[in-house]
């Protein structure tokens, strides 16, 4: 587990699929992997895309080059928010939480005053 000093390192540092690691006072290794819960306007439609990854750049690179079917026809996509979480159980709890209805109305609340992101289409 990481300590709270590493995670104020980590911030831009982490490499995605590979995570991020640190030597602490022990000299003993600290491995840090992210989880990403991530929202995703096309630029075409304005239709808002929620999902969950391991490595937050490649899978928007497959969600521009039509690899996901979900998204094939909304593209281009662009990244308006995202989350990083150390556990995998709370990122999926998460993607589905903004899949609720509690969810979509977390994020009129978040993008309110916001011109990057309008009504949930």
């Amino acid at each position: 587990r990481c300590s709270p000093v590493h995670l104020r390192w980590i911030r831009e540092e982490c490499r995605p699929a590979q995570g991020w690691s640190a030597s602490g006072r022990s000299g003993k290794k600290a491995f840090c992997m992210f989880y990403y819960v991530y929202i995703l306007k096309s630029l075409r439609t304005g239709k808002l895309y929620k999902g969950f990854t391991g490595n937050l750049r490649a899978r928007i690179d497959e969600h521009n080059s039509g690899k996901t079917d979900s998204t094939r026809t909304g593209g281009p996509w662009g990244l308006i928010y995202y989350e990083a979480f150390l556990n995998k159980s709370d990122a999926l709890r998460e993607e589905k939480f903004l899949k609720s209805g509690k969810g979509k109305e977390r994020i009129k609340y978040l993008f309110q005053k916001s011109s990057n992101v309008d009504k949930e289409k």
